[in-house]
């Protein structure tokens, strides 16, 4: 569930507004401490929604919010798209943008919600605050997630303490705490973004290259050569766009042409492995048994 940091920022006010039926919840400044245009704080099971927005609801937001997780993984929609978050990984919802939080998922760790017009124009465009083409599941590494908790923390300190600074200089300190650490989080999305572009290309070029070849090729290094990459970037790239490794595709494509061959044409089971790569009869029947629990001759007298 979550926090009252979170439920006091998407229950919004009396002006709530509705666009294509989607209910979209301002920031409400009020509930913020010192009256400031940001608040951050933990998320928890402890907390509940107003019965104006349950959790499940599509709804949008005139606000950012950054969830930072260390709990179990969490679901949560994004303009539409499903999205898995476990510990240590974060979601930037932009303003406008559609969500859902999941109500079988339990939210645990920080929460950031910020109004847009909390910080200046050159700081919201250093940070992207609008880049709404990047992506809003992020996977810091280590020493970037160490970064961000530190700066989250930082902020966090600041933004409670209002006893030690007059509220103009609180607020003025905020917002410089705030802008060091989503200049973090936009390199972070930048660098995402790049790397998801980067993994996208170098699948699509193993992909094009095993159409052509996998009745003659199985080797994942052999492709990785060809491609003029390590063994190591293959298997990301694949892994980011499939979820398999590079040999499980290969494999999968392969046995795919097998099962058409076995279909769709009367060509002896020798003459179908020997097309796919197998010269020896018996290495292609235990390689399409492993994979299908079927012999090639069982799976062909299935469809016959």
């Amino acid at each position: 569930m979550a926090d009252r940091t979170t439920q006091g920022s998407i229950q919004g006010g009396a002006d709530d507004g509705q666009v294509d039926g989607i209910r979209t919840f301002p920031f409400p400044v009020e509930l913020s401490v010192g009256g400031v245009g940001m608040q951050v704080g933990p998320m928890g099971a402890d907390r509940t929604w107003h019965a104006d927005a349950p959790l499940e609801r599509v709804h949008r937001i005139d606000f950012h919010v950054v969830m930072l997780f260390d709990g179990e993984p969490v679901r949560h929609m994004v303009d539409f798209a499903e999205y898995e978050a476990a510990a240590g990984d974060l979601l930037w919802i932009r303003p406008g943008q559609v969500h859902r939080f999941s109500p079988t998922s339990e939210y645990r760790g920080t929460v950031l919600t910020m109004q847009p017009g909390f910080l200046p124009r050159t700081t919201v465009e250093a940070t992207g605050l609008y880049r709404y083409d990047l992506p809003p599941l992020l996977r810091p590494s280590e020493p970037q997630l160490a970064g961000l908790k530190a700066g989250l923390a930082q902020l966090r300190r600041e933004y409670e303490d209002t006893a030690t600074l007059p509220p103009s200089l609180h607020a003025a300190v905020l917002r410089h705490t705030l802008t060091a650490f989503l200049l973090r989080l936009a390199h972070l999305a930048a660098s995402s973004a790049d790397a998801g572009r980067q993994a996208e290309s170098t699948f699509t070029l193993f992909r094009d290259a095993v159409e052509k070849g996998f009745a003659t090729n199985h080797s994942v290094s052999a492709y990785a050569d060809a491609l003029g990459y390590s063994r190591r970037t293959l298997v990301r790239a694949v892994r980011a766009a499939t979820g398999e490794t590079p040999k499980g595709f290969i494999d999968k494509r392969v046995v795919l042409e097998a099962k058409r061959l076995l279909a769709h044409t009367d060509l002896p089971i020798g003459r179908v492995g020997a097309a796919i790569g197998f010269p020896d009869a018996a290495n292609f029947s235990k390689f399409f048994q492993q994979h299908t629990e079927l012999t090639p001759a069982a799976f062909r007298a299935e469809l016959r």
